[in-house]
C-alpha cells in the first residue's frame, strides 16, 4: 500500500519535471534548437497540425533554424504560424525552404527569460508539493481505516518527503542549467 502510494508519487512527480524541462526547451536561448516550434500548429487543409509533422525542422547554423515543408503550397501556412506565435521571429522564405534566423538577446531580454523559466520552476516546486499533499492525505485515509500503523505512516511519510525532496532538487538544477544557458553571452 504504502509503496504504491510512492510509486504514484513519483511517476507524478517526474511527469511534472518532464512539464518543465518541455517548458524550458521553448524558453529561447539565442541559440537555434528544433524544439523552440514545438508549440507551432499550422493550418494543415483546415486541421491545426504540429509543425514537425509537416516539415523538417532542423538546424542549420548556430543561429538558424531550416524548415523544409513537405509541400511547397503549406510555405504561406507555416510562415503565418511562426509569425502569429509568440516567440518573436521572422521567416525569411528562399525557394522551397523558410530560414529562421535567431537575433540576438539583449541582456534585458535574457533577465526577462530568466524570470519566465524562475516563474515555470516555481510552477513546478508547487506541483510537487501538491502531489506531496495527496500522497500524505492517502496515508492519513489508511492510518484512519487502520490499513497501516502509525509507524508505517511515519516511515511512509519519509518515503513521500524524500521522494520530494530529491524532485524539487532535480527542479532546482534544471532552473540553475537553463539561467546559466540564457544569462550565458
Amino acid at each position: 500500500m504504502i509503496e504504491d502510494i510512492k510509486e504514484e508519487a513519483d511517476e507524478r512527480m517526474t511527469k511534472s519535471l518532464g512539464s518543465l524541462e518541455s517548458a524550458f526547451a521553448k524558453i529561447r536561448t539565442g541559440r537555434a534548437h528544433p524544439s523552440l516550434l514545438d508549440g507551432i500548429s499550422v493550418d494543415y487543409y483546415g486541421n491545426p497540425t504540429p509543425l514537425n509533422q509537416v516539415a523538417n525542422v532542423s538546424v542549420e547554423d548556430g543561429r538558424t533554424l531550416l524548415i523544409s515543408p513537405w509541400e511547397k503550397p503549406l510555405i504561406p501556412a507555416i510562415e503565418k504560424a511562426i509569425l502569429k506565435s509568440d516567440l518573436g521571429l521572422n521567416p525569411a522564405t528562399g525557394g522551397e525552404t523558410i530560414r529562421l534566423p535567431m537575433p540576438p538577446l539583449t541582456e534585458e531580454n535574457r533577465k526577462d527569460l530568466a524570470k519566465v523559466a524562475k516563474s515555470e520552476a516555481e510552477n513546478a516546486r508547487v506541483a510537487i508539493r501538491n502531489i506531496r499533499r495527496d500522497a500524505n492525505h492517502d496515508l492519513k485515509e489508511f492510518l484512519k481505516e487502520k490499513e497501516i500503523t502509525q509507524d508505517e505512516f511515519h516511515q511512509g511519510e519519509e518515503m513521500v518527503q524524500k521522494l520530494t525532496d530529491e524532485k524539487i532538487k532535480a527542479v532546482e538544477s534544471l532552473l540553475d542549467l537553463k539561467e546559466a544557458d540564457l544569462l550565458d553571452f
